[in-house]
């Protein structure tokens, strides 16, 4: 059987074009990493460090703190991160067929809060010997362990005789986040003040405590996932014609579904456990694509992680110097950035603005 591979895809100028957009978006990462870079709270900057190379002097302790073990490995995770929401926010919406899907409907977000607040809260119950051996890494561990729990609940229970429904999940993903929330709010109830502080702090996202040991430890589960995840491109290009037209042209919608999920809750397990809870980048990022270029998934995923990626960043900037020395969360951010852009979006949908 002949199987049709370019079905409910862009006709070949809009692909051509979606692929162009590919170069526009890479070199807008590369400029916001340039600006990342340069500013921040200190007079540290990346053009005042460069000039000092070029003319052989030696960097000073506080030049190379500043840059190589702050801002870089803060960047590095700024552009996992925002990949790694970005491209789990399109395949969600491809997956469910639905423009308002994003990670948090696998639950993988209030699982992975879950983790996070219970070893906040509780941590300090556990074995000296393991507190110590997990030292910073605890709490990011939990959230990470707790995603990926949830997941598989979720998982088991939206499956049924090799078949998982897309709408047994997304039911059963509300049912678990409402758990989860419920949960979190016994232990929210029952934490001191510190702990409220750092609950807080974890809840509305940063990446103020990036650190290589971070990067190195999410950066393999991240990018394999977004990898994984834009490999299914053309499947997802399928899935818009309904399962059973999919399965009529060859694609195997069960491994698909199945490869999906676990991509997304590797993806975004790992970046909400480095950074917290970081909004609106995963539901944005895909619309403003769409409209620029049409809903190709084999486009739309690669340059979902592009632009992902440079729209955390600079909201990144943002956070570092609009109320310097201090910083905003990063999830605050991205609210007051997305919030209004998201808004826009469904008024244009609805036919109520024209620009």
């Amino acid at each position: 059987m002949t199987v049709v591979s370019d079905i409910a895809v862009a006709p070949r100028d809009r692909l051509n074009h979606a692929r162009a957009l590919h170069w526009v978006l890479a070199a807008a990462l590369g400029l916001a990493c340039l600006v990342n870079l340069q500013v921040g709270a200190t007079d540290v900057t990346l053009s005042s460090v460069l000039a000092k190379l070029a003319q052989g002097e030696t960097l000073s302790q506080i030049e190379r703190v500043v840059l190589f073990d702050i801002r870089l490995p803060r960047l590095a995770m700024g552009i996992l991160v925002g990949a790694a929401l970005a491209v789990s926010g399109a395949a969600m919406q491809g997956l469910f067929r639905n423009p308002l899907a994003d990670p948090g409907i696998v639950g993988v977000g209030a699982g992975a809060g879950l983790g996070a607040i219970l070893a906040i809260v509780l941590g300090a119950l556990l074995p000296v010997w393991m507190i110590d051996r997990a030292g910073n890494h605890l709490v990011p561990f939990a959230a990470f362990l707790g995603g990926w729990i949830s997941t598989i609940l979720l998982y088991r229970v939206s499956t049924r005789h090799g078949r998982t429904s897309v709408a047994t999940m997304l039911l059963a993903g509300i049912a678990l986040g409402a758990l989860a929330g419920a949960l979190s709010g016994i232990l929210v109830y029952i934490a001191d003040d510190r702990q409220l502080r750092d609950l807080t702090f974890w809840g509305l996202g940063s990446l103020a405590g990036a650190s290589w040991a971070k990067v190195l430890s999410a950066a393999p589960l991240i990018l394999l996932s977004i990898g994984t995840a834009v490999m299914l491109g053309r499947g997802l290009n399928g899935l818009a014609l309904g399962e059973a037209t999919a399965a009529h042209i060859g694609i195997n919608v069960q491994r698909m579904k199945s490869v999906a999920i676990l991509a997304v809750a590797g993806a975004t397990g790992a970046a909400v456990a480095v950074s917290g809870g970081i909004g609106f980048i995963g539901i944005v990022v895909p619309h403003l694509l769409r409209l620029a270029s049409g809903p190709d998934h084999r486009t739309l995923l690669l340059n979902s992680a592009l632009l992902g990626a440079t729209l955390l960043i600079l909201a990144d900037v943002i956070a570092r110097v609009v109320i310097a020395p201090a910083e905003l969360p990063i999830g605050i951010v991205t609210a007051v950035l997305g919030a209004p852009v998201f808004l826009w979006i469904l008024l244009k949908r609805r036919g109520l603005v024209e620009l």
